[in-house]
């Protein structure tokens, strides 16, 4: 093997002081005059020149230095230039290959790119021409290396891209497992709280008249009773049978749709109606009514009845806020594609604890009554796809809000 790094003439060591060391370059050829020429000329420009006599000692030369270019002889005694550049660009492909030949035909050219050299170079070579040759190759090999590296940190990236949107995928899915299941868990709990307030509120309404009845029927049981004291205790068993299966009629109505009649309602009419058969209790509570009632409102596809409802339990629920007298307000205009009923009054308003509660079955906070008005009256609204609006201030009064989208 033989190493050309030489001591440097004195003309020839200020320069290469003053140029930074460039890459390393492996000579190999047989030739030793070869060798010594194209290492001077290496040197002088500032190159690691390294060199090798044979195929065999250049290959180990390039497995130990790793040199960035190899000049390489294409005939060679032992094991020829070809065959060694084939073992060098696959076993080291970042080390490229410039082939020297003496021959210069096509055929030899395309065996050498196909091969995997970068370049060839006919001897006799000019001093010139080889150092642009190896300039041109090793700007390339920069390049391709700087491309190589560029494609690898890309994929690196997109590897850990994926890796990223693996992982947040597999955290959403656990989180939307997790809130599937939370959800379940509060659907449960909730269904689980309406069935306890609707059993409470049941086994609060329907006591009391059963027990009227087992006390009816013990007196029946426990004496000589006239037939006219006996037909009255049996009538009023009739009367609380009666009252247990209205408060049933009337659960079945706020959780479900009874028989019903699509038809064009004019709700201003409904309106008027209703208000007529309420204006003797009006009077008689001294209550003031002020009304305002759009003209031309567009007809609402529904059944009469409940739109009725509607009216009768919203107007029920003001009157009986209002015992003493007050002010009755109704407004019903158009908004949109919505028609926009309003009905408020300036009664003691509702406690802001219990305002999330006035539409639940059961619940009221007066002497009498099953509290199921506005729990009809949000199940006819929701059938219709609109919505309800509760606003009240205590000491001021209480407003309800109904829309109802108008159908074409």
């Amino acid at each position: 093997m033989t190493v050309c790094l030489g001591r440097f003439p004195d003309e020839n060591r200020r320069t290469v002081s003053c140029m930074a060391m460039k890459e390393k370059i492996l000579v190999v050829d047989y030739e030793r005059v070869i060798l010594e020429l194209t290492s001077m000329i290496l040197r002088t420009r500032g190159f690691e020149v390294l060199c090798a006599s044979s195929a065999e000692e250049g290959l180990e030369l390039v497995a130990k230095e790793r040199p960035a270019l190899v000049l390489l002889d294409y005939m060679m005694p032992q094991m020829d230039g070809m065959t060694a550049l084939r073992l060098m660009r696959k076993t080291y492909p970042d080390t490229y290959v410039i082939m020297f030949t003496g021959k210069g035909s096509e055929e030899i050219a395309v065996e050498l790119m196909r091969g995997g050299a970068s370049d060839y170079i006919l001897k006799p070579f000019n001093n010139q021409d080889l150092v642009d040759r190896i300039e041109n190759v090793l700007r390339i090999r920069r390049i391709e290396l700087h491309n190589k590296e560029l494609r690898l940190e890309r994929e690196k990236l997109l590897r850990e891209i994926e890796n990223w949107n693996l992982e947040l995928e597999r955290r959403v899915a656990e989180k939307s497992r997790e809130l599937e299941s939370a959800h379940a868990e509060i659907l449960q709990s909730e269904k689980l709280a309406t069935l306890g307030h609707l059993s409470a509120g049941m086994a609060h309404e329907i006591r009391n008249p059963l027990n009227s009845i087992g006390l009816f029927v013990q007196l029946l049981k426990s004496s000589e009773l006239p037939e006219v004291e006996r037909q009255g205790y049996f009538d009023k068993i009739f009367k609380e049978v009666e009252r247990v299966d209205a408060i049933l009629v009337k659960l079945l109505a706020a959780s479900k749709r009874p028989r019903y009649e699509l038809q064009a309602v004019q709700i201003d009419e409904v309106a008027e109606a209703i208000l007529d058969q309420f204006s003797e209790r009006l009077q008689n509570q001294k209550i003031t009514l002020e009304k305002e009632i759009a003209h031309d409102l567009p007809f609402l596809n529904a059944d009469a009845s409940e739109i009725e409802q509607i009216f009768t339990n919203l107007l029920t629920n003001s009157l009986q806020a209002m015992p003493q007298g007050g002010l009755l307000r109704l407004n019903i205009m158009t908004e949109e594609n919505h028609l926009r009923l309003v009905i408020s009054d300036n009664g003691p308003g509702i406690p802001i604890e219990n305002q999330n509660k006035v539409f639940d079955p059961f619940f009221t906070t007066k002497s009498k009554g099953t509290g199921f008005g506005l729990s009809v009256v949000l199940r006819i609204v929701k059938t219709y796809g609109g919505k309800i609006e509760l606003l009240s201030d205590q000491g001021i009064g209480t407003e309800f809000i109904v829309t109802l989208p108008v159908n074409g």
